[in-house]
């Protein structure tokens, strides 16, 4: 490998000419205190930083910030950070994944625009992942993620808290009238007791691994709690790994492959994934490049050869991520499966995915099972198919009740949340176990963004008579952190014709998921008639950002990126060349 000369970066561009624009360069980074032993010949990093005040899945990246500066330093590198859009899950609303491809954007328009030779990405809260990687791949500088890391367990008079799907269950339970006001109040209180993302299973812990996976992230980072002093020396070390891979000019470019995107679905369903990971791994192999690309049959075949080994809830009953962590973390995991992985994709470290995962261990085998005992014998997740859903839907098998995976019962329609949620704490709503509830116009564009509305709330009254768990249907998507029988996803959405808008009360829907099939039992002229007669909703927005994504929206299936941004598209952004 030739490693480049500090003349050869990019940064040089704007500050080692001798002439005017670069005398504005010099003299303005001089404002700021520094000197030119701060910057000439070294590579400049970007820091991208999703921190916020309001982001507690990030709380602790102003203090990671400095650790990554610290490494840069260290290798001789001159850091710079960059804020960007900071995505906090629990609290943007309608859906932060409204704003996953705005991140993107500016990930790749930070990049591009400033005097940078490299970038370390900081993310983890379940869009930052995927977007910074995104952006990283289509600005196509070296580029390092470091994951936000796990938070601690949650605590309540000695009970293990997982952050979502134990709120999910305790809540039926307080609706149930099992659960006194202050008993809730104490769950409220210890459910998230450090910084970092959800210490389950959920989307971010399943975004970082598969980052970890497809070699953007240094083995085992995507598992070290967030307050742990190995979080601290793995965000200095990415800071002077990334200083070498300028170096070398380590680009995504030269290490994502296909076979670096199989290797995350692979480990996706090893882990018990977040049926999320679909649409962010689809986009992100999307814009790697065409040869890059997988699609929901890659994701279905995997499923059916690669087990579930993390016994992490919720596809587990039992451990959450920091005992994953504990017990050998990724890297163990890995190790447990080899022969299901391509171990020679490259990675950030240089070495491919199989020297990076030479001599892993486990060390607890309840926690991280061998192949000959895993917690659930196929993949985390189903892709099913038929005239309800002819592009796909998805379901996780692994966390619903295994009666409900074959299945024939009436539909209970709902066109838009507040008259679901309206009508799931009704009394007298009527409503059987049997019942198949389906909530539409909840996709990309009809969400607006496809928000988490997907594992829609047993209705009261059956929660009072016991039930736990029930078919649910949707175009939205759900949190990773939940569970239950429901298939989500469902392409092309309803907002835009899709089949689920033809759905009636009372028609009778059949699930099988061992074949594969979701199918609508109505007949293709009734389905003709009642296509002839749907209307278009009215747009969702008229104007701004809204304006835009609701044009340029790709479906569930395609990764819901926007189409303009995909490679191939047209031609690649050339750089900046007004010096």
């Amino acid at each position: 490998m030739t490693r480049r000369t500090p003349d050869s970066l990019r940064s040089a561009r704007w500050f080692a000419p001798d002439d005017l624009r670069s005398f504005g360069h010099r003299s303005r980074i001089l404002q700021m205190g520094y000197a030119p032993e701060d910057w000439v010949g070294k590579p400049i990093i970007a820091i991208v930083n999703t921190w916020s005040d309001i982001n507690p899945c990030h709380g602790h990246f102003r203090q990671r910030v400095e650790d990554v500066k610290r490494g840069v330093l260290q290798a001789g590198g001159f850091p710079i950070e960059l804020p960007a859009i900071s995505l906090a899950e629990a609290f943007v609303k309608p859906t932060t994944m409204l704003y996953r491809n705005m991140l993107a954007m500016e990930t790749e328009e930070l990049l591009r625009s400033h005097p940078v030779d490299g970038a370390v990405l900081m993310g983890g809260c379940d869009k930052t992942g995927p977007g910074l990687l995104m952006g990283a791949m289509s600005a196509g500088l070296p580029a390092i993620f470091v994951p936000a890391g796990p938070m601690l367990r949650g605590n309540y008079n000695g009970q293990v808290l997982g952050s979502g799907s134990d709120a999910w269950k305790l809540w039926d339970e307080r609706r149930a009238g099992h659960l006194s006001q202050e008993q809730w109040q104490g769950v409220e209180a210890g459910i998230a007791r450090s910084h970092g993302t959800c210490m389950t299973m959920g989307t971010a812990s399943t975004m970082t691994a598969i980052a970890e996976a497809i070699g953007m992230s240094l083995p085992g980072a995507s598992s070290i709690p967030a307050p742990d002093a190995n979080h601290v020396r793995m965000s200095a070390e990415s800071g002077r790994r990334i200083v070498d891979m300028v170096w070398n000019d380590l680009t995504p470019a030269k290490l994502l492959s296909r076979e670096s995107f199989l290797n995350g679905i692979r480990i996706a369903m090893a882990v018990g994934c977040s049926t999320n990971a679909i649409v962010h791994l689809v986009a992100m192999s999307r814009r790697a490049g065409a040869h890059c690309a997988v699609t929901l049959d890659d994701f279905d075949a995997a499923s059916r050869v690669v087990p579930v080994l993390a016994n992490v809830r919720p596809s587990g009953d039992t451990y959450l991520m920091e005992d994953f962590y504990y017990a050998g973390g990724l890297p163990g995991l890995m190790s447990r499966m080899p022969e299901l992985l391509h171990l020679g994709a490259q990675t950030v470290t240089g070495r491919t995915l199989g020297e990076n995962i030479a001599g892993a261990a486990v060390f607890n085998d309840d926690v991280i099972r061998p192949l000959s005992n895993p917690i659930y014998a196929e993949g985390a997740l189903a892709v099913l198919r038929g005239n309800l859903a002819p592009d796909g839907a998805v379901i996780k098998p692994s966390a619903c009740a295994p009666h409900l995976q074959q299945h024939t019962g009436p539909a209970l329609v709902f066109d838009d949340y507040p008259s679901m949620k309206a009508a799931v704490d009704d009394p007298d709503l009527d409503v059987t176990p049997g019942h198949i509830l389906v909530l539409r116009n909840a996709g990309p564009q009809g969400g607006p963004g496809m928000p988490e509305w997907g594992m829609l709330p047993i209705p009261a009254k059956l929660v009072k008579q016991g039930v736990r768990d029930m078919l649910r249907l949707s175009d939205a998507r759900m949190s990773g952190t939940s569970y239950g029988a429901c298939i989500l996803h469902a392409a092309p959405e309803a907002y835009i014709g899709g089949p689920l808008a033809l759905v009636r009360t009372g028609d009778r829907i059949t699930v099988d998921v061992p074949a594969r099939r979701i199918h609508l039992e109505v007949d293709e002229a009734e389905l003709a008639r009642r296509r002839a007669a749907w209307t278009p909703p009215p747009p969702r927005f008229e104007r701004g950002y809204g304006w835009m994504f609701s044009r340029h929206i790709l479906q569930a299936d395609q990764g819901c990126d926007f189409d303009f941004l995909e490679t191939g598209f047209g031609a690649p952004v050339p750089e900046p060349d007004i010096f």
